[in-house]
């Protein structure tokens, strides 16, 4: 299927949203990076409907060039998102026969500086789940559903939302999750999350007017929540806890991950449980379990 060069991009984000069922935010990242792309072309290349077979490999280059320039002074990360998100779209035109070649060949990412994920102290969680008092109201209620969900599960922000009742299996005690590219994967739960999982069911019915049963989590006029207001609520109790930088859901899933291999599980189960696709991304977290003993050690031995 060869399309025009001016449908080039809502093609490709057609396939990333309907194919590869990529999260909303993610696709958004996307489509920042190569309009921003697309503004540059015009700019400095006078290209402002570029052929796609015309944009050339030293168009890249100056590109990454000017985001490296020290009044934008983008960081290694964000440069190196930014030509993933090239290189798919490229790729994808490549494979539909729209071009006979890429323009990303022989371009190479700079080197990012490794960063250990972020996580909350086990105490601190334990502080917010178990004697943190959360409002008598619906959104309250929710609330610590949420947080009680992401750190049990350590699922994403985009699984959460989405969530159905249906995914909720009772007699077997666990969450069927569908994460990226539409991969399902079992996670089990403790007794105790699924009697809360089943009563906030129970309530939903009981307390709201004619709320959405299809989805698990619903806000007070019955509706699916979305990803910003989950966002939202994270941030602002992790902040009563803890002082770390990144107060996310994300930092959640890190923090289910690194307690986790802190306490001794497997990392190939804790890399079934977080749907990695690889062993590689999974194995970030032992840096951190590597850092909990060394703190240890320098604390303990009388020689340290």
């Amino acid at each position: 299927m060869v399309v025009s060069d001016k449908d080039a991009l809502a093609v490709f984000i057609d396939y990333l949203s309907k194919e590869k069922r990529y999260p909303e935010n993610t696709i958004i990242a996307y489509r920042f990076d190569l309009e921003e792309f697309a503004r540059f072309l015009a700019l400095e290349y006078e290209m402002t409907a570029p052929h796609l077979q015309d944009i050339t490999t030293s168009m890249v280059r100056s590109y990454l060039a000017n985001l490296k320039d020290e009044k934008k002074k983008r960081s290694a990360r964000t440069i190196n998102r930014k030509i993933s998100s090239l290189k798919s779209f490229f790729k994808y035109h490549l494979r539909i026969g729209n071009i006979t070649k890429t323009p990303m060949s022989g371009v190479i990412a700079p080197k990012a500086r490794k960063r250990l994920p972020q996580f909350v102290e086990q105490q601190d969680m334990g502080q917010l789940l178990e004697h943190t008092v959360f409002p008598d109201n619906w959104k309250g209620y929710t609330d610590k559903m949420i947080l009680t969900i992401f750190y049990h599960t350590g699922m994403r922000l985009s699984e959460l939302v989405n969530l159905k009742e249906s995914q909720v299996n009772q007699e077997g005690n666990n969450l069927k999750i569908l994460g990226k590219g539409n991969k399902e994967r079992i996670v089990p739960v403790s007794t105790e999350l699924m009697t809360s999982l089943t009563g906030y069911m129970r309530q939903k019915r009981k307390d709201l007017e004619g709320p959405d049963t299809t989805v698990l989590l619903v806000n007070e006029k019955g509706k699916k929540l979305s990803a910003r207001s989950v966002y939202l609520s994270v941030n602002a109790w992790l902040s009563t806890v803890t002082t770390i930088d990144k107060k996310s859901p994300h930092v959640l899933r890190h923090s289910f991950a690194t307690h986790l291999m802190n306490n001794g599980a497997d990392l190939n189960a804790v890399k079934e449980l977080l749907g990695h696709a690889s062993l590689a991304a999974t194995q970030v977290y032992t840096h951190n379990t590597i850092e909990k003993l060394k703190d240890i050690y320098k604390k303990a031995h009388p020689r340290a």
